[in-house]
């Protein structure tokens, strides 16, 4: 089943993290079904000032096409390459 991969700024709680994860895994069973036993979830915290390059280049820019939520903001090619 899916392994899902939260990448998010710092500063959420670990309750916080927790109910992102219950709910996750919730929405994965009411859509998909299956076990909970085989969904996974990681949450990895990527401080802002390493967005541009450790995220948003590789993961939403180079992975458009993959995308089903495409975000509403962007960075200038200075700060991508920067």
């Amino acid at each position: 089943m899916p392994h899902i991969s939260v990448k998010m700024w710092p500063g959420r709680s670990e309750a916080q993290k927790q109910a992102l994860t219950e709910k996750l895994v919730a929405a994965v069973k009411e859509t998909l079904g299956g076990s909970e036993d085989y969904i996974t979830v990681a949450i990895e915290e990527i401080d802002s000032s390493a967005w541009p390059k450790a995220v948003y280049k590789p993961e939403i820019v180079d992975k458009a096409d993959k995308l089903y939520k495409k975000p509403g903001y962007g960075y200038s090619k200075e700060e991508l390459e920067g």
